[in-house]
């Protein structure tokens, strides 16, 4: 699938094979006007705690009866969530090799409130592949896209209630260091923020590994 146009959904940094899509395309068309759904990683990312796999989990303001476009989903202040978030990261990564170097820019997005949730993933996005040293361009949906001929649809392969392997025929996990693998072994497809701060620079050979053609 290597320089093919994907089309994605929203997410909340996303798992490692969401961007091993990215890698491997030279489009991807963000969708905004898909119905929102709840349990999807449109607001749920999952990192390496030290006891167990921890999905962390984005509030969002509750839905009018009916279907919404996630491009109108807002982004709730239930819980103290940013804060709760954070501190998950700190506690998660603060051991890991490239944490430190990331923390000051990466920590800001959770300084700053964001109204509509598929804003705040999309600049998450953005800055995510700023730091693997990926160039997809990213092109927000202006209406519903309905599937295409040489466009490759990946709205619903990545769901955390899916295993990546057998709906994504072109990725294949490939172990990278992580923060807790001597407790608990490797852990695949976990948040970009896994690789990201375990792997730093090298997250974008981990990546062009992972995607076979």
């Amino acid at each position: 699938m290597e320089n093919k146009d994907i089309i994605l959904g929203s997410a909340y940094l996303a798992p490692v094979s969401y961007f091993a899509a990215l890698y491997s395309c030279s489009k991807a068309y963000i969708e905004r006007y898909d119905h929102y759904m709840k349990q999807t990683y449109r607001n749920r990312c999952v990192i390496a705690s030290a006891d167990r796999p921890l999905a962390l989990t984005i509030p969002v303001e509750k839905l009018s009866e009916g279907k919404c476009a996630m491009k109108d989903i807002r982004v709730s202040e239930h819980g103290n969530w940013r804060h709760v978030h954070r501190n998950a990261f700190v506690a998660a990564y603060k051991q890991s090799p490239f944490f430190d170097y990331y923390a000051d820019e990466f920590n800001a997005f959770f300084d700053r409130k964001y109204v509509f949730l598929y804003d705040f993933n999309m600049e998450l996005t953005h800055w995510m592949c700023r730091q693997i040293d990926i160039q997809p361009e990213l092109v927000p949906t202006t209406e519903y896209m309905d599937a295409k001929e040489g466009i490759l649809d990946l709205r619903e392969a990545i769901h955390p209630k899916k295993n990546v392997e057998d709906s994504l025929s072109f990725f294949h996990p490939v172990p990278y260091y992580q923060v807790f693998d001597s407790r608990h072994g490797f852990q695949p497809d976990l948040s970009i923020a896994d690789l990201l701060f375990n792997m730093g620079p090298e997250s974008l050979l981990v990546l062009r590994d992972a995607v076979s053609f």
